[in-house]
């Protein structure tokens, strides 16, 4: 049986099998966070800078 490694939201906690690499305040650290998340700190973010993304491996 394959399972994913999930890892946790920065923002909502929820573990998340996609996360993306982001940005969304002034002089803030890279942060990973779910989809659901980063479509809303995304929105209209004079700060907001998009750095990749993170996919569970299998395990």
């Amino acid at each position: 049986m394959v399972k994913l490694k999930s890892k946790p939201c920065h923002i909502c906690h929820n573990l998340a099998d996609i996360r993306y690499r982001i940005q969304y305040q002034e002089n803030e650290n890279w942060v990973l966070v779910c989809p659901d998340c980063w479509q809303e700190v995304s929105q209209d973010n004079p700060y907001y800078r998009y750095g990749g993304t993170w996919k569970a491996k299998r395990r």
